[in-house]
């Protein structure tokens, strides 16, 4: 976790401004209203004749309730609504269904809903140098409106390239496998390697006002032009493991058969003979083809 980038070293948005609450009311209400003033202009219109009075207060609440339609705003579940004032930030919505705020002001749509995406398939180098193919999967959300909406230019577009960035880190600092004893590789500890990385990308999105939820790695593997070589590699420590299993298997074997001729006092065999039929047995047991046996019709030392 020592490579990961320090929170000091995380840069300060340009633009500093926090979400905060803008003032809503029901819409409904404000419906009801602009229909009561709208039939009461009207009214006003018919009844006033020649007096001004009567026009011009019906003029007013004509006027009013166009004003008071400029308030209006719609909101579904998972967005919200960042309101400006004449460029000025006043607050956020987040109240879904009909609402009514403050009049000519602008608008804009956030989704707070989660999301994800998966970056492109990466070619780096690991720690120890091996080039592979690395791509993961982020799971993140809008957490400050405010932040998402003024301090980037595309929040969408800035969580993509950051996350790219902050998995070409993590994977140059991890071997791909046979790493030193203890160290955590990215095959061997995909676990470990996700949360750095989560706490990584965090890292670099928290200035846009984003939060990672989670992140996975979704492909991982040699690049093609050492994929054989790294094969043959995997395939011969296998080998060599199997052929040690296969060794101390049959010494214990071996050992066990000449004890209990031994005990049980089955045949007298002296230290040259005891080599020889180790070493037949040993070959017997550690061969890859099937032995073929040979009758001896004479005495033991002919």
């Amino acid at each position: 976790m020592s490579n990961l980038i320090p929170p000091t070293s995380i840069p300060s948005p340009a633009v500093a401004v926090k979400e905060r609450v803008a003032a809503s009311v029901n819409g409904l209400y404000a419906i009801i209203f602009c229909l009561a003033a709208w039939g009461v202009a009207i009214w006003l219109f018919a009844v006033s004749g020649d007096e001004l009075l009567p026009l011009l207060v019906g003029l007013l609440l004509f006027l009013l309730t166009c004003l008071i339609l400029t308030s209006f705003t719609i909101i579904s579940p998972g967005d919200t609504k960042v309101i400006c004032f004449f460029g000025k930030y006043v607050g956020t919505v987040r109240r879904d269904g009909l609402r009514l705020t403050y009049p000519l002001t602008l608008k804009r749509r956030v989704s707070i809903k989660v999301r994800n995406f998966e970056t492109h398939e990466l070619k780096v180098n690991d720690s120890t140098g091996n080039p592979i193919n690395i791509a993961a999967i982020i799971v993140w959300q809008v957490a400050d409106t405010a932040q998402s909406t003024f301090a980037v230019e595309d929040y969408e577009q800035f969580v993509k390239v950051q996350s790219e960035a902050a998995l070409r880190h993590i994977a140059t600092i991890h071997p791909y496998d046979n790493g030193h004893e203890g160290e955590p590789t990215l095959r061997g500890a995909t676990d470990l390697v996700a949360e750095e990385l989560a706490g990584e990308v965090r890292a670099r999105i928290a200035i846009a006002g984003l939060r990672v939820i989670e992140t996975r790695i979704s492909s991982l593997a040699f690049a093609p032009e050492i994929a054989q070589a790294m094969l043959q590699r995997q395939q011969a420590d296998a080998l060599l493991a199997a052929r040690s299993r296969i060794v101390e298997g049959a010494v214990t074997m071996v050992e066990s058969a000449l004890t209990h001729l031994q005990d049980n006092d089955i045949v007298q065999l002296d230290e040259e003979r005891k080599a020889a039929m180790v070493s037949n047995l040993l070959v017997v047991l550690c061969s890859d083809s099937r032995a073929t046996p040979v009758v001896n019709a004479g005495s033991l030392y002919t």
